[in-house]
Parts: structure tokens; sequence; C-alpha cells
């Protein structure tokens, strides 16, 4: 197994010679955005602890962090190609070929844990159909990774309300978050988060959104100084693999991934409440304001954002308003 740092082309090339994958019978390179360090980054080392472990060294896992290989919005098409094995990409990267992923950006539908839980649960009326359509792409997924609720990131003060907003550039990572973005009086700007950074140095954007994890892991305090905690859609990651390299493994191969995944989503999963805590401390130590909404000002912002449903019935079908019916009901 190597985690593979951000070096030169000849260097890379050279760590996936012939002496690393003759160690193996099955090589699986899995391409990250994030930084290893950060909480998708160790779900990841976790899983490749689980893989060698059961598999006595028979499959290798290489990790590519920090988008050093493709960068987010890259990921869906690289591995439905087989360009690489596996990749983590955020759930909204599909909204293009299956619009009703979006489900979970919807504002302020996922507002509980248990909605969350419900939701997430593998072949639950929201995921499985979304699953199912996912495999289309050339890809099977093979665990989701919990990312936590999205924040907004500021200078100077809080975003109290969508009047703070009304004429705004604003980061977003998904279409529905663009339209939310739009109907609270935002303009939004599509910025993936390996470029997030320096788009909040360089004031390329106003105002920020993603999750607090991400603040932490990209050390977002050092250009950014106020967190409004809205919560306003769940952000989740999913982990992919190629569908033609996955039919070729042996049973016994794919049952150690299918046990690994499990262990590394139950994982993720239930450490997220203690990530986001740590994160919205290490922010506050870093110099960050953390301002929590209050209730009017929380229903100040549903208002606003209730158009958001409607475009995203009409734009996400017959699957979309299906996993939004599903959804509504927990």
């Amino acid at each position: 197994m190597k985690f593979v740092s951000a070096i030169s082309a000849a260097a890379l090339a050279l760590s996936l010679g012939v002496g690393s994958a003759s160690a193996a019978d099955v090589t699986m390179r899995i391409t990250l955005q994030l930084p290893l360090k950060s909480h998708l980054g160790q779900n990841l080392v976790l899983f490749e602890q689980e893989v060698e472990k059961a598999s006595n060294g028979e499959i290798d896992v290489q990790v590519y962090d920090s988008a050093q290989l493709y960068k987010d919005k890259e990921v869906p098409a690289a591995v439905g190609s087989g360009a690489i094995e596996a990749g983590v990409a955020s759930l909204t990267r599909y909204v293009g070929d299956i619009p009703a992923v979006d489900v979970f950006y919807m504002p302020f539908l996922f507002n509980t844990e248990d909605k969350v839980r419900a939701a997430v649960a593998p072949g639950s009326p929201v995921r499985g159909p979304i699953d199912e359509a996912i495999a289309g792409t050339g890809s099977k997924v093979l665990w989701w990774q919990a990312y936590g609720g999205a924040i907004l990131l500021s200078n100077g003060g809080p975003i109290k309300s969508p009047a703070d907003m009304k004429g705004k550039k604003v980061r977003v990572f998904g279409k529905t978050l663009g339209d939310f973005t739009t109907a609270v009086g935002g303009a939004p700007t599509l910025i993936s988060g390996s470029e997030q950074y320096l788009a909040y140095q360089r004031g390329t954007v106003d105002i920020g959104m993603t999750g607090v994890s991400g603040v932490k892991s990209r050390k977002l305090w050092e250009v950014m100084d106020t967190i409004t905690v809205t919560n306003h859609a769940d952000i989740e990651f999913i982990v992919v693999v190629n569908n033609d390299w996955w039919n070729k493994l042996s049973d016994a191969h794919k049952k150690v991934i299918q046990d690994a995944a499990i262990v590394a989503e139950n994982n993720v999963r239930d450490a997220m409440s203690k990530i986001e805590s740590d994160a919205y401390a290490a922010a506050k130590e870093n110099g960050m304001t953390v301002y929590e909404p209050t209730a009017e000002e929380l229903a100040a912002w549903k208002a606003a954002a209730a158009p958001v449903y409607d475009s995203y019935k009409t734009a996400a079908g017959d699957l979309g308003v299906q996993v939004l019916e599903a959804a509504e009901k927990f």
C-alpha cells in the first residue's frame, strides 16, 4: 500500500512501477481530492488496513490524495471510464447524469441525524435508487462517506439572513446549492473543494459554503474568519469503483473489499458528530467566530429557500420526485 503525496510526474511514475504491482495480485488506486489527514482520507486508511489484512496482501490499495491525479469534478468520468480503479467524489458531482442525487442538498430537508441515517442506509428508498442509477455511469458505489452539514463562511461577521447574501458571490459545489444561493439572493460560483482556499484568498467569492471538517483539514481559518452554522444541506461523498474492474475480481477479493467498505462506512458515520465538534473547536482556537442562527433567522432562511423544491422536482424528473417523497416521510 502507498499513500502518494503531491510529487513530480517523474517520481509519480516511479511510484507506480513494476515493483509495487508485483507484490500484490490486485492493485486498487483511489483518487481523493482532500488531504490524507482529512477524515475522508483517514477513512481510506482504515479501508486499506482492513483490505490488506483480510487479503493477506493480495490487494494493494494506493491512495492519491489532495487532487494530485483528478479534481473532484473529474472523478465520475475517470472512474466510470476505467482511467483509475476507484475514487472519492462529492455525491453532487453526479448531478449532470442523475439530477436526483441533489435530494441531499435540498434546503433543510435532512435537519436531524436520524433523518440522515435513514436516508443513507444501504438499500433505503432514498439511497437504493441512487446507487442503482450511478451503476449506469460505469461505476459501482462501494460506500458513502459522511461529511456533515453545510455551513457558510465569511469575513467581517456572520451571514445571519438572506439579506446578508444579496448580491454576494458564493462558492457552491452543486446545482441545487446554486439554486439555494440564487433563491436567497446570492450569486453562485461553482468551485471545487481543492480550489476553495485560493478562491477565498483571492476574493473570487465573498461567501464560502462547505462542511466544517473541511475548514479544519484545509485550514480555511487562514482566509475566512466567521462560520455561520446554517446546516442547510447534508454533504455526502461516495467511494466508487469502475464496474469493469470490479467484475474481473474474484469473488473472494470482492468480499474482502465489500466487508472493508462496510467497516469504513460505519466508522465514518459514527464518528461524524465528534469530527464536527473537533473541527468547530479547532476553528475557534484559530480565531474564527462561530455563529448559531436564531430560530427566527432559520425560519427566514427556510422561507426564502422554498422555491428550490419546485425547481428540483422539475429538473430531477420521476426519480427525483420518488426519492424526495421518500425522504420527506422520514
